[in-house]
């Protein structure tokens, strides 16, 4: 989290960046970038889908306005959340008599709001009416209370699925919720299900809730086991291959922080790092091996490491484009938890910067994973090979390179600056570059929060300058030499270089 510098000639000059200068310096290491490079596509599946908190709270304008600034930079087409079938939705009661009573106000609210502001939902299905539940008091200790409880009738569910994906359909059409994604609940594995025994029970649900959406619509796309830390996916897939029951997708969860034990059933030494994508390579093997081998892989909650509050700092942008680079064509969409820490699990946030999983603090304050997102967006929709560990090469449409390059440092550990010589062929020894990046310096909204004072409320006057003053601004312009470019890279810098061909 220190100041990063652009370095360009092999002799010793002189390159001013801000207010800053320093004497380039010999690189330590030299990777060789080859436009002509063999390639393949590479479709943006970090940045298509988001989580975020519960249902309720996609109705508060501060909801909707970290959405769109974070559509603003990433242009993301779905967004999940929990707790759909809560009570303070009010979607399910029962009359006098125990006959259900449906409510659908507010569900429309909900899903209006969305698509106005140009997202989709992944319709997670979730938690349990009091009314409904076979125990009204199995309530998750999360500051909300969801019920974890499994249906009181599996007759009533079944009814409350029809009502509510047909009201869906008649209200949207079918050539809309057709697009979207049904998920049966969230992490039935641990104590957000409260079924016994929990898988035989969590399949039950499955089993009814995907057959009524079905019966509604074959279009309908319904998939789980939306497990916690990468389980139950190949018990999950032989399930529903010997009742033949449908699966559109699969859906499972993974953090860098999960322990290697939960995600892998190992005592190997992975560095966090590097747990996602060896869980999602685990769950990606077990569905082609499966009878469905085909179908798609959708990681809809995963997060960087949390030590030390990092998820504020400019470390998730290296460790958010390090598993970008080894999740490549593993993974059909991945859902980053969560794009704003407009977020209630443990009761409204009391201040900013308390190491939330969002993009956008408290009040609406960019962090720098914020900008992080904005950069790795500018990739192109080609990665050509490369066999460095810290750099994603890629191709636009008009020929130009974009390229993320990153020196990544663990939260806890000391690590030093990096010199990196970029030497390129296959394209003008002087060609037109551009130079953007996240670092202590730019983009690091925590240096300008604690100089103003860390208010705990900031006003819509100080979230604007914090904003206004970590804004990335226009990307630094200059030329290759002799087809080279020397970047230093401080701890946890970011870097998007793009190099223009020859016109």
């Amino acid at each position: 989290m220190k100041h990063l510098r652009s370095f360009l000639s092999l002799a010793v000059a002189v390159l001013t960046l801000g207010s800053h200068s320093m004497f380039a310096q010999p690189p330590a290491e030299t990777v060789t970038i080859d436009s002509q490079a063999s390639a393949h596509p590479f479709p943006h599946f970090w940045e298509e889908m988001f989580g975020s908190g519960r249902a309720i709270l996609t109705l508060r304008e501060s909801y909707r306005d970290d959405l769109r600034a974070v559509r603003k930079v990433t242009d993301f087409r779905y967004v999940r959340f929990h707790a759909i079938l809560h009570d303070e939705v009010g979607v399910y009661n029962e009359d006098e008599h125990g006959n259900p009573v449906y409510n659908f106000a507010y569900v429309d609210q909900i899903y209006d709001g969305l698509l106005k502001n140009g997202v989709r939902p992944v319709v997670e299905i979730s938690f349990m009416p009091k009314k409904l539940a076979f125990n009204p008091d199995a309530l998750h200790p999360f500051w909300y209370k969801q019920n974890v409880s499994p249906p009181k009738s599996m007759e009533k569910w079944d009814g409350l699925m029809t009502h509510f994906a047909q009201h869906l359909v008649n209200r949207y059409g079918i050539d809309e919720v057709s697009k979207w994604y049904f998920e049966v609940w969230n992490e039935p594995n641990i104590d957000f299900w409260d079924g016994i025994p929990r898988q035989k029970s969590y399949f039950e649900l499955y089993d009814h809730t995907a057959r009524d959406l079905k019966a509604v619509s074959p279009r309908l796309q319904v998939g789980g086991p939306a497990t916690a830390a990468a389980s139950w996916v190949d018990d999950f897939l032989r399930h529903a291959a010997t009742d033949h029951v449908p699966v559109d997708f699969v859906s499972t969860h993974g953090y860098a922080d999960d322990t290697v034990e939960n995600l892998l059933g190992t005592d190997e030494k992975i560095p966090m790092d590097d747990r996602v994508c060896r869980a999602v390579e685990k769950v990606r093997k077990q569905i082609d091996a499966s009878s469905m081998p085909n179908l798609p892989l959708f990681w809809t909650e995963w997060n960087v490491q949390g030590m030390d509050e990092s998820r504020d700092t400019t470390f998730v942008g290296p460790a958010l484009a390090n598993t970008v680079r080894e999740c490549d064509r593993k993974v059909n969409m991945m859902s980053f938890w969560t794009f704003s820490d407009v977020f209630e699990e443990g009761g409204p946030i009391s201040r900013p910067f308390e190491g939330h999983f969002g993009l956008r603090a408290k009040g609406g304050i960019n962090k720098p994973s914020y900008y992080d997102f904005a950069l790795l967006h500018e990739l192109g929709e080609q990665r050509l090979a490369n066999p460095s560990k810290d750099m994603l090469v890629t191709k636009l449409a008009d020929g130009t390179l974009a390229v993320a390059i990153w020196n990544l440092v663990d939260p806890g550990e000391k690590g030093d600056a990096r010199t990196m010589r970029m030497e390129f062929r296959n394209i003008a020894q002087d060609a037109e570059v551009s130079i953007q990046r996240v670092d202590n310096e730019h983009g690091n909204v925590l240096p300008k929060y604690a100089a103003m004072g860390k208010p705990l409320d900031p006003t819509e006057a100080q979230v604007e300058q914090l904003n206004r003053e970590t804004a990335l601004g226009q990307p630094e312009q200059m030329r290759l030499k002799n087809g080279r470019l020397d970047l230093r890279l401080e701890p946890d810098a970011m870097v998007l270089v793009k190099v223009k061909p020859q016109p």
